[in-house]
């Protein structure tokens, strides 16, 4: 008598526990619904974009790349300067203590410099040979 008590204790324990959680895990949101709304903001914001880029080079092709190197554009300045101060880090801290590794720092700083004049200048040109450049 007493085991059969303690066994449905324990099992009206366990089913308390998971429907508990259960009902725990039904009223908690993935995000909350302020999160939802500026996700939803940020994404019609960039259709937007993309509608009034394809609007002003006159095509869906063109509009899209137009876009697209507008974003490379305002990424890659931080992401250049990231790199720039890695390479100037190996070259003037690492390079000191170990010679042979000297170089790879300033190998490191001058391809990040000439990627980050890339996507400055590319945008630009884009826009010049669309705008001059077809017919």
């Amino acid at each position: 008598m007493k085991k059969g008590i303690i066994v449905l204790t324990v099992v009206m324990l366990i089913m308390g526990i998971f429907c508990i959680a259960n009902k725990a895990y039904a009223e908690e949101k993935a995000i909350d619904d302020k999160t939802e709304s500026k996700i939803v903001e940020i994404k019609d914001n960039a259709l937007n974009s993309i509608e009034d880029y394809k609007a002003k080079y006159g095509s869906d092709t063109y509009g899209t790349v137009a876009y697209i190197l507008n974003i490379v554009r305002i990424y890659s300045i931080p992401v250049c300067f990231l790199g720039i101060a890695v390479g100037a880090i190996h070259q003037y801290v690492i390079g000191i203590r170990k010679l042979d590794t000297l170089e790879r720092g300033m190998a490191f700083i001058v391809t990040c410099v000439t990627l980050l004049i890339i996507c400055q200048i590319l945008p630009l040109a884009f826009a010049v040979f669309v705008k001059f450049g077809r017919g």
